[in-house]
């Protein structure tokens, strides 16, 4: 199975830096059949970006965006804008869902509005701290995966990613530590049983689930060791390209 590699750019680089930043990957990072490397910068660097990328090495993702395909919605950007500039969106991701108050309703249709807009949706799904805390960690990640595929059918159930992004262990939050390999594993785990019981053992096999949460180079091999885990998505270190670079040839020693 393909692994995957995940660099989430946030609200960092103006397009200029964007479009530096990425030259300066692409002549650093080789490609591999085997790995899948994906950036994700800001709307305004998509275009351009798309322009300059080789897709040999790397994949373009969004952020975010609209369900609606069209329609009087300002500042927003629908999938059906991004169609033909990424092969990728971030759906759900934690700062949208806390930060942005996006809803379950919001995400599953955008879920959908990626699938049919010939868009790979990345669907993040992770508790908080409290969460946690009170041992509601299974019921969270149950509520969100089966609420964010519910608008899927089971023929297009392979088109969509998984990434486990804990609230309480990604390094923007003020109460983040490192989750555990045995953590991850223990909820990648689960997510796999609720795939299973819900479509099939076939489909929770062939689910791409990916980790996120404080990944860097030194804990990467850890994780990406994790059965399981297909993958990472991280932020701080894609900021960084001797970070970014070294992150994806421990990939490719994992996959050997």
């Amino acid at each position: 199975m393909k692994s995957f590699i995940v660099g989430n750019w946030k609200m960092n680089f103006s397009v200029g830096e964007s479009s530096v930043y990425l030259h300066k990957l692409s002549q650093r990072i080789r490609a591999y059949r085997d790995i899948e490397v994906v950036v994700a910068p800001s709307f305004l660097a998509l275009q351009p970006l798309s322009l300059q990328i080789d897709r040999k090495k790397m994949r373009l993702a969004a952020q975010t965006a609209n369900a609606r395909d069209f329609g009087p919605y300002t500042g927003e950007v629908s999938c059906t804008q991004l169609r033909g500039i990424v092969d990728y969106c971030l759906v759900g991701h934690s700062d949208r869902r806390y930060l942005f108050h996006e809803s379950d309703k919001e995400i599953r249709a955008t879920v959908a509005a990626a699938i049919r807009n010939q868009i790979r949706p990345i669907l993040c799904l992770g508790e908080t701290a409290t969460e946690k805390t009170f041992g509601e960690t299974h019921d969270v990640l149950r509520d969100q995966l089966l609420g964010g595929l519910s608008e899927v059918s089971q023929e297009d159930l392979d088109k969509v990613v998984l990434a486990y992004d804990p609230v309480w262990a990604i390094s923007t939050t003020t109460d983040a530590h490192l989750a555990s390999p045995d953590e991850v594993g223990e909820n990648v785990k689960f997510l796999r049983q609720v795939l299973a019981d819900t479509y099939g053992k076939d489909i929770a096999e062939k689910m791409s689930i990916l980790y996120g949460g404080s990944v860097n180079p030194s804990n990467a091999g850890a994780y990406l060791t994790i059965p399981g885990v297909n993958g990472l998505i991280m932020s701080n270190a894609s900021l960084v390209a001797d970070q970014f670079v070294e992150i994806v040839e421990i990939a490719k020693r994992v996959q050997s």
